[in-house]
């Protein structure tokens, strides 16, 4: 079974490290922090062998060259991208395919929050790592893309299997939640998840990953093709409602 150490950094951040123990492979997600990476893979005892970027902010992809250096790791980051980050080894696009070892991983393009943003799928997992595309009850803000470009970045996400274990890059949920239940009021599967998000937050415990399946039916954003969601928020289609929401949510 791979293993997936989760920790957090800088503010708000997630760490991520995904091991396989049969091939001793140790891959990052994203490199928010290159030290507490590095300090994190020593306590495990893992030999950091690739850095899976899912776009190019610094605070997802800073860390490379100084994980790099120490490790001699590869660097593995979206092409449209790619000059954008430091170190790329391999540069990969939708439909493309990575792996730890022999678990394999497909390469999702789920741009809008940046043109070239990927995920990557690990159905044997049943996990994906969405880096800023997705969040607990939220989805990333729209800095380079079109609502069309990201409602079409969604709907891969929503095809996803419902069990799969969404793993995003903040700790960004409370905060999400309070525009969720401006958006979506009635909606009582929500009202249960922000009790629930209040109590973890409360004693300190994160709220990710979270499962695809109660997404689907709480978080505003993958909804925007709803009609009741529709109805509330003047769309004439999902991406304007999409659009809505997420201008609404700039400035909520």
């Amino acid at each position: 079974m791979l293993e997936i150490h989760q920790f957090p950094c800088l503010s708000d951040n997630y760490g991520y490290l995904l091991h396989d123990p049969e091939s001793q492979e140790t891959a990052c997600i994203d490199t928010p922090d290159a030290e507490e990476y590095l300090r994190q893979a020593g306590r495990k005892g893992w030999q950091i062998t690739q850095i899976w970027n899912t776009h190019w902010h610094p605070d997802h992809a800073g860390g490379n060259t100084t994980i790099k250096a120490a490790t001699g790791c590869r660097i593995i980051a979206p092409a449209a991208e790619a000059d954008k980050i430091a170190g790329v080894d391999r540069s990969i696009k939708h439909g493309d395919v990575v792996a730890i070892g022999n678990r394999k991983a497909a390469v999702i393009d789920v741009g809008g929050h940046t043109l070239g943003h990927v995920a990557y799928h690990l159905p044997g997992a049943c996990v994906a790592f969405v880096g800023d595309s997705l969040f607990a009850l939220g989805c990333g803000r729209m800095f380079e893309g079109t609502a069309s470009q990201f409602w079409t970045s969604l709907k891969r996400l929503k095809a996803l299997p419902p069990e799969t274990m969404l793993y995003c890059a903040h700790e960004y949920t409370a905060s999400n939640a309070k525009f969720a239940l401006h958006a979506d009021p009635d909606n009582a599967d929500l009202a249960a998840y922000v009790e629930e998000i209040t109590r973890r937050r409360a004693r300190d415990l994160p709220t990710v990953p979270t499962k695809l399946e109660r997404e689907l039916k709480t978080n505003p954003f993958l909804r925007a093709d709803d009609p009741k969601m529709r109805a509330r928020w003047g769309g004439g289609d999902a991406v304007a409602t999409f659009a809505a929401l997420r201008s609404a949510k700039d400035s909520f």
